[in-house]
C-alpha cells in the first residue's frame, strides 16, 4: 500500500470531460453490455466520433424527431480549447415545444443530455430558458445553461438522469419558458444507455439517516447523478467506466478544509474481490483500488473530521452511495480500522469497518443512505465527514473511503427541480455599455495589498469542525420571504438586505463594473469561500475599496453576505472594518469595504518575504484588535461574537490600524442575560475553543481562546497549526503552553524577537495567551482584562528597553 499526501485542487479541474484526443476504451468480459445504446449529435447531419472513440449519430432527418415539430440546426460561433467538437459544436435550437421520439426496449435507462450554452444564429445562449421533461417526470424546470455554466465556471454540461422505461418509447420533450419573451431550449447531444438495476434499494437495508426508517427507491423514482467521486484516485473517463459510460472525478475538489488525510493505493500484489452478490460493473475496480484515510497519525486524527462538502438543492431526498474496501495490507480483521459515519450533520454509522463488513481486505462493499433536505434557502450543503470510532478501543484510530456517488431522487409529483426557480434572462443584467474603462489600471499581483474582508491565503489552515465529532456544519439561514422590491431574484438564496439597506450604500452593477474595470483579472486580490475579491476604485478614483463578489451558487456567499450587511451595517469602530456598500442584482452578492493597504496580520509573521514587524509594533496591532473584539462584547446591543478570530482575519491599513475582518461567522447572543448560544460549531482549526467544540455551546469566551493562539502567534511567528510537525508541536497553543509550563517558551520565540523583548512584557503576554487558552471559559479573562494586560505589556516593553538604554549608558563596555 502506498500513501501520498495531497492538496485540494481546483474544484473546477473536475468538469466533465473527456480530457484526451486518444483514450483506449475499456472491455472486459464482466462489463456491462446495453441493449439499447443511443449516441444523437443534435444538429449534425453526419457520423462523428468523440474523443474518447465512441460513435455519435446525426439527428437531421432521422426517425426519431416528429415531423410536425419546429427546430433550426445551427453551429456553436465559437470553439475554445476546453470544448470538444463532438457533440458540442453543433445544436438543435426549439422555439418551440419539442420532442424526440425514441424507440427502445422497457427497463431502466441512463438519460444523458449535453449542452454547451454559445451564440447559435445570432441567437444569446442567455435567453435559452427551458424545461425538459419524458413521462411523467420533470429533469430540467426554467433551466439556463448560461446562468448554470458562469456559476460554476464549467465552459459545458452533462447532465446524467437514470429512471425506469415502462413502454418502448421515450419521449423527451424540450419547452421553451414562458415567462419571457424570446426564449428558446436546444441541446447539443442526447445519450440514452441501458443500464442494469443497481440503483434500486428494495430490500429494506437503505435507512433514512438519523432514523431507524427503511427507505425504498424502486421503478417508480426518477435519479438525477449530482456526484460521483473516486475518492482518493483520479479521473475516471466515461470510456473507462465498466460498460455504462459514468465519469467518476477526483475528490479533492469536494474536501473541505486544510486536513485532507492521505490518498492510498492498493499494493499491486493485493487483488480486488468482488463479492459473489455484487455485480463487478457497479463500480469499477480502480474505484476500489484507491481511498483516502484520515493519515497515520492517531492524535491528529482524533482533532478533527476528513469531511467533503457538497452544494445540492433543497426540498428533495438524496440518496448517498458510499463505496468501501480496505486496502491496507495489515487490516484484515474486524475493528481494526473502525469509524463513524454523518452524513447531513447526521449520525449514518457509528460502527463503519470496511474490513468488518466483508470479512477481510480487498473486497468491495457499498452503503446506501438516504437524506431529507427541507425546504429552504434554495441550496444548501450537504456534508459527508468520517471520524474514527473510539469507545470500542479500534487497532487504528484512522477512517477511509473509496468512492462516493449522490443522487437526487424525484418527489412525489416526479420533478427533480423545483417548481419555483426561474432565472431572468441573463443579458437583463450585464451592462451593455461595458462600463470600467474609467476604471482603476492594473497592476501586478504582488504589488496589491489584501482587502477588507479577510481573503486567506493558500497557507491558511482553515478547517470549520463539525457539532462535537458528528460532523462539519454550516450555519442554516432560516428561511425568508423573497425580496423582490428592486426586481432582484437570487437562485442560490436571497439575501434580504431590506433591513439594513438603509445604513450601507447600494451600488449598481454597473459602478461595480467600472470600480473593478469590468472585473480585470489584474486587480484580483484573492479567492475565498465567498468568491473573488477585486481590488477597485470609486467616486471618481478618489477612493480605493476592496470589492468582494460572491459566487451565486454558494450558500455559504448568501450566508456571509448577509450576516456582513446586518453586522457591519450597523457596527462602527476604528477597529471593525468598515462596510461602504453592496450591490444585489440578480445573482450578484457584492460587498464594498474599505482597502486594507498593508494587508493580513498573518503575512508580516512567518512565511513570508516581507520584513519582521517589532515587538512593539506587534503588541499595538493586537491591542487594536483586542479594543475591537471587546466593542463586539460588550459595546453593541446585542452581545456580538465573532466566531473566526485569527491572525487572517486581522487586517492593517496604511497606518497599521488593525482591524477586525470577516462577519461571516459571527452570531449574536439575545441578550446579555444569556451567558451562551448553543450553535453547531464553527471556526477555524487551530483557532477553536475546545469547550466550544465539545458542548456547542458558544460564549465570548471561544473568541478569547482564538485571540489567545493570536498571541502566541505573533510570539512564535509560525502557524496555528502545522501538521508536518512532529505530534506534539503541531498545535501552536497546545505545544506553546506544554513549553511555558516547562519554563521554555522562550527557546521557541520568533528568533527575530530574541533580545529584544523587554523580560517583564514578555512574562506579561505569555501569561495572558497562557490565560486565554485555558481549557475552561470560566478560567480565561475576559477580552477587557486581555486588553489591559497588553497595554500593560507596551508600557514594560517601553519602560525595559529604556531601562537597558540607561544601563548601557551609566555601565558602557569596558568600564
Amino acid at each position: 500500500m502506498r500513501k501520498t499526501s495531497v492538496s485540494s485542487s481546483s474544484r473546477y479541474g473536475s468538469v466533465l470531460i473527456f480530457v484526451c484526443l486518444f483514450v483506449s476504451i475499456r472491455v472486459y468480459a464482466d462489463d456491462y453490455v446495453p441493449t439499447d445504446m443511443y449516441l444523437l449529435n443534435c444538429g449534425a447531419s453526419s457520423m462523428a466520433t468523440d474523443s474518447g472513440g465512441r460513435e455519435w449519430t446525426p439527428d437531421n432527418n432521422s426517425k426519431f424527431l416528429l415531423a410536425t415539430a419546429e427546430s433550426t440546426t445551427t453551429e456553436a460561433s465559437e470553439q475554445p480549447l476546453s470544448v470538444y467538437t463532438v457533440p458540442f459544436m453543433t445544436a438543435r435550437l426549439f422555439p418551440s415545444v419539442f420532442t424526440y421520439s425514441i424507440p427502445l426496449s422497457p427497463g431502466h435507462k441512463f438519460i444523458r443530455l449535453y449542452f454547451y450554452p454559445s451564440t447559435y444564429n445570432n441567437l444569446n445562449a442567455t435567453n435559452a430558458i427551458f424545461s425538459v421533461t419524458t413521462g411523467q417526470y420533470t429533469l430540467l424546470k426554467n433551466f439556463s445553461t448560461a446562468q448554470m455554466t458562469e456559476a460554476l465556471n464549467y465552459p459545458y454540461m452533462r447532465k446524467e438522469y437514470s429512471l425506469n422505461v415502462v413502454g418502448d418509447t421515450l419521449n423527451i420533450t424540450f419547452s421553451p419558458s414562458k415567462k419571457y419573451p424570446n426564449t428558446f431550449a436546444f441541446v447539443n447531444g442526447i445519450e440514452i444507455v441501458s443500464m442494469p438495476d443497481i440503483y434500486n434499494t428494495v430490500d429494506g437495508q437503505t435507512m433514512i439517516v438519523g432514523t431507524q426508517t427503511p427507505f425504498i427507491v424502486d421503478n417508480t423514482m426518477a435519479l438525477e447523478h449530482v456526484y460521483r467521486l473516486n475518492v482518493g484516485g483520479s479521473l475516471i473517463l466515461p470510456s473507462q467506466d465498466t460498460g455504462l459510460y459514468r465519469q467518476w472525478d477526483n475528490d479533492s475538489p469536494y474536501i473541505y478544509g486544510a486536513a485532507i488525510g492521505v490518498t492510498e493505493t492498493a499494493s499491486p500484489n493485493m487483488s480486488i474481490k468482488y463479492p459473489t452478490k455484487m455485480p463487478t460493473y457497479v463500480a469499477p475496480v480502480e474505484v476500489y483500488q484507491t481511498a483516502r484515510s484520515m493519515g497515520p497519525n492517531a492524535s491528529v486524527n482524533l482533532q478533527y473530521n476528513l469531511t467533503w462538502i457538497f452544494s445540492i438543492d433543497s426540498g428533495f431526498s438524496y440518496m448517498v452511495r458510499l463505496h468501501f474496501c480496505e486496502i491496507a495490507d495489515n487490516i484484515t480483521k474486524i475493528n481494526q480500522r473502525m469509524f463513524e459515519i454523518f452524513i447531513y450533520n447526521q449520525t449514518a454509522e457509528t460502527e463503519a469497518d470496511a474490513a468488518g463488513w466483508v470479512g477481510g481486505n480487498g473486497i468491495p462493499v457499498y452503503k446506501d443512505y438516504v437524506v431529507f433536505v427541507p425546504t429552504g434557502v434554495p441550496q444548501q450543503d450537504l456534508w459527508l465527514a468520517l471520524h474514527p470510532q473510539t469507545s470500542l478501543k479500534s487497532e487504528y484510530y484512522d477512517a477511509i473511503l473509496n468512492g462516493v456517488e449522490i443522487f437526487k431522487l424525484s418527489d412525489t409529483s416526479g420533478n427533480l427541480v423545483e417548481s419555483n426557480r426561474i432565472p431572468a434572462p441573463k443579458q437583463a443584467i450585464i451592462d451593455p455599455t461595458g462600463a470600467g474603462s474609467s476604471g482603476v489600471s492594473g497592476k501586478s499581483k504582488s504589488q496589491i495589498g489584501i482587502i477588507a474582508g479577510g481573503v486567506g491565503g493558500g497557507v491558511v489552515l482553515a478547517l470549520l469542525i463539525g457539532f462535537f465529532v458528528v460532523g462539519a456544519s454550516r450555519r442554516r439561514r432560516q428561511s425568508k420571504d423573497s425580496n423582490e422590491s428592486d426586481g432582484n431574484s437570487h437562485p442560490a438564496g436571497s439575501a434580504n438586505t431590506n433591513t439594513t439597506s438603509n445604513l450601507c450604500r447600494h451600488f449598481s452593477f454597473a459602478e461595480i463594473k467600472a470600480a473593478t474595470n469590468n472585473f480585470d483579472e489584474a486587480l484580483l486580490l484573492g479567492v475565498g469561500g465567498f468568491g473573488k475579491v477585486y481590488k477597485g476604485e470609486i467616486d471618481g478614483g478618489t477612493t480605493k475599496v476592496a470589492i468582494k463578489r460572491g459566487n451565486p451558487l454558494s450558500e455559504q456567499g448568501v450566508h456571509e453576505f448577509q450576516t456582513e450587511i446586518e453586522m457591519l451595517s450597523k457596527l462602527r469602530h476604528r477597529h471593525l472594518v468598515s462596510l461602504i456598500g453592496y450591490c444585489e442584482e440578480n445573482t450578484e452578492m457584492i460587498l464594498v469595504y474599505d482597502y486594507m493597504a498593508h494587508g493580513t496580520l498573518r503575512e508580516h509573521l512567518y512565511q513570508t518575504q516581507k520584513p519582521p514587524l517589532p515587538w512593539k509594533q506587534r503588541l499595538e496591532i493586537c491591542i487594536g484588535a483586542a479594543r475591537g473584539l471587546h466593542y463586539l462584547h460588550t459595546g453593541a446591543k446585542h452581545t456580538i461574537i465573532h466566531r473566526d478570530v485569527k491572525t487572517t482575519n486581522i487586517l492593517l491599513d496604511e497606518k497599521w490600524v488593525a482591524k477586525v475582518s470577516d462577519f461571516g461567522l459571527s452570531k449574536t447572543s439575545p441578550t446579555l442575560d444569556h451567558t451562551h448560544v448553543s450553535t453547531a460549531v464553527k471556526g477555524s482549526f487551530g483557532y477553536l475553543d475546545p469547550q466550544y467544540f465539545r458542548r456547542q455551546r458558544l460564549t465570548d469566551k471561544s473568541d478569547v481562546y482564538s485571540f489567545g493562539v493570536v498571541l502566541f502567534e505573533i510570539l512564535c511567528a509560525r502557524p496555528a497549526l502545522n501538521l508536518t510537525l512532529p505530534e506534539e508541536q503541531v498545535s501552536l497553543a497546545e505545544w506553546a503552553a506544554h513549553c511555558h509550563k516547562k519554563g521554555i517558551l522562550d527557546q521557541i520565540i520568533d528568533p527575530f524577537l530574541k533580545g529584544k523583548i523587554a523580560p517583564a512584557s514578555f512574562r506579561k503576554v505569555a501569561e495572558t495567551a497562557m490565560k486565554c487558552v485555558a481549557d475552561q471559559g470560566i478560567d480565561r479573562p475576559s477580552m477587557g482584562d486581555v486588553l489591559w494586560n497588553l497595554e500593560f505589556a507596551v508600557q514594560l516593553q517601553e519602560s525595559g528597553v529604556a531601562s537597558a538604554v540607561f544601563s548601557q549608558i551609566m555601565n558602557p563596555k569596558g568600564r
